[in-house]
């Protein structure tokens, strides 16, 4: 049994970055405590506004975005923390668009195929990747 409270595990962990539920709750369980203390340490912390899963993945959502990812990349960042797609659906709907993202990319780097397959490596969608790449073009040929 851990000397500390979960709170105060919990707490100690939050110190460094946002967390998810599921990230606090699987952290306190290979830290050695009970099923209950976990539970009721977590529901503590998500009444007190400590512990918020959406505001968690909007931060992550910008975050992710911010440093040129697409909304696949984002999308599958976010359920890897065990969040709800009713969360991560309203995170990726608070960001800059994925068009909008993948244009600013293409004025940065050009149209070309490279651009293109760094776009779809940082999981922005081929559709959205082709008519970027294919609206600078045309534009550059004006």
């Amino acid at each position: 049994m851990p000397s500390e409270s979960a709170v105060d595990a919990a707490l100690r962990v939050l110190r460094h970055r946002d967390r998810s539920t599921s990230e606090i709750r699987d952290r306190l369980g290979r830290a050695g405590y009970a099923h209950e203390e976990r539970d009721q340490a977590i529901e503590t912390l998500v009444r007190t506004g400590v512990l918020d899963d959406a505001r968690f993945a909007a931060i992550r959502a910008r975050s992710l975005a911010e440093r040129g990812a697409g909304d696949a990349r984002i999308r599958h960042e976010l359920r890897r923390a065990s969040l709800s797609e009713e969360v991560v659906d309203n995170a990726l709907g608070a960001i800059e668009p994925e068009a909008e993202r993948a244009r600013n990319v293409v004025a940065r780097r050009g149209p070309g195929l490279k651009t293109a397959r760094f776009l779809q490596g940082k999981g922005f969608s081929e559709e959205i990747v082709a008519g970027v790449v294919a609206d600078r073009r045309e534009e550059e040929l004006g």
